[in-house]
């Protein structure tokens, strides 16, 4: 470990070791980077996103309070409606209309049942694929769900619920145009059915603990429930906090993950709601300023851009909406949230990121054609996020 590493970790110690954190510095201190040692981008994070108080004492009362309720929500939208679907089979002979599967009432519990699984069915498809190259998140936790696997009782599992639900005799899928395609689940590919082998009994992948915080996040907030790109945001966050050095976090890392996903999200909720796209909070908005101040920084390559007709939103959307999580392999997408999330004004800071990656590749872009423009940024060739930082601080500062 260099000097200059071990000197950095001993200016976050000092910081996080005062009775009340002193917000300000530990910004300072992260915009550059938090090392992962001892734990420490973990606790800033969980500061930064308005999870854990500034004062430390505190901090042991709340986290127990809202490991807590969590364990209620489990409860609740998962082990009960599981145990009231048992119950409630449509085996038994006396069941009644109000109980019954059938039952039109849309305040039925039935019908929640129901409408909760085709959330649940885009959830599982979304997080079986979470970062296909890394094995991480195929592979099982250390710490299982005990609740939920609970050898004494056999709760139904939002595993088994997608087993249930997808493997009937026939599949029902609806596409955006309305149109009704049913097909046979027997005609799958190789790679479908890989798609449901799971671990043993008693153990659970990554991805399910990662389908469990979207499933509850969805029930929590009905007007925006689950929307495609979500995954994309929760999955760096719970990799971080699921990899803690130290083992107390780590073991709490699903609780810990949802509120600090809950946080972010109601700062990024606008982005994912389509009835906003053009409002001033929405992201067709955010995607013009991207532009405006490209035109501010650069305004040679703005009217390239402009000639060829390239749109930010053939772009930007995914840069902005998913925080850069696509572009960049899961370290840098790390690295580049420790700046964001310290910056005050974050999501202005990501505007100034866009930009900067765009004045990098200017000389491309500015001899580019419009299909080999738009190759280079949907294919964002420059991984050096440190470069694309400094660059944006370069933009910021010269405000």
């Amino acid at each position: 470990m260099s000097r200059l590493h071990q000197s950095r970790i001993a200016d976050f110690q000092e910081v996080l070791g005062e009775p009340t954190v002193a917000l300000t510095k530990l910004r300072d201190l992260c915009f550059s980077g938090i090392p992962f040692d001892g734990g420490l981008r973990c606790l800033c994070w969980k500061i930064l996103l308005n999870y854990l108080p500034l004062e430390k004492s505190l901090w042991s009362s709340l986290l127990k309070k809202q490991r807590d309720l969590y364990s209620q929500f489990l409860k609740e939208m998962i082990i009960q409606p599981g145990i009231a679907k048992a119950n409630l089979g449509v085996s038994r002979e006396d069941v009644t209309l109000e109980d019954h599967p059938l039952n039109p009432n849309p305040d039925s519990r039935w019908n929640t049942y129901f409408k909760d699984n085709e959330v649940l069915l885009q959830i599982d498809k979304d997080v079986r694929r979470l970062y296909p190259d890394m094995a991480f998140f195929q592979r099982p936790t250390d710490y299982p769900c005990l609740l939920i696997l609970d050898p004494q009782n056999e709760f139904e599992t939002l595993r088994k619920r997608v087993e249930q639900t997808t493997l009937k005799s026939q599949t029902v899928a609806r596409n955006r145009s309305g149109v009704t395609n049913v097909s046979s689940p027997l005609k799958t590919t190789p790679n479908s059915l890989s798609e449901y082998e799971v671990l043993p009994n008693g153990c659970e992948a990554h991805w399910e603990v990662v389908e469990r915080i979207l499933f509850i996040y969805a029930k929590l907030n009905p007007g925006i429930a689950y929307v495609q790109g979500m995954n994309e945001i929760v999955g760096p966050l719970y990799y971080t906090f699921a990899t803690d050095p130290n083992s107390e976090w780590k073991e709490h890392a699903e609780a810990d993950t949802f509120f600090c996903f809950t946080n972010l999200m109601a700062e990024i909720r606008d982005n994912f709601i389509k009835s906003l796209d053009d409002s001033q909070c929405g992201i067709t908005y955010k995607m013009e300023k991207v532009y405006s101040t490209l035109k501010e920084k650069d305004v040679e390559l703005y009217l390239k851009l402009q000639e060829q007709n390239i749109k930010p939103q053939f772009f930007a959307f995914r840069w902005l909406t998913l925080l850069l999580s696509q572009e960049f392999l899961l370290p840098d997408v790390i690295r580049i949230w420790d700046s964001l999330f310290a910056d005050d004004k974050r999501f202005d800071f990501l505007l100034l990121v866009c930009c900067a990656m765009l004045t990098l590749i200017r000389d491309q872009l500015l001899e580019g054609d419009f299909t080999l423009n738009m190759r280079l940024l949907q294919d964002y060739p420059i991984s050096d996020v440190h470069l694309i930082l400094k660059k944006a601080k370069e933009l910021q500062d010269s405000k």
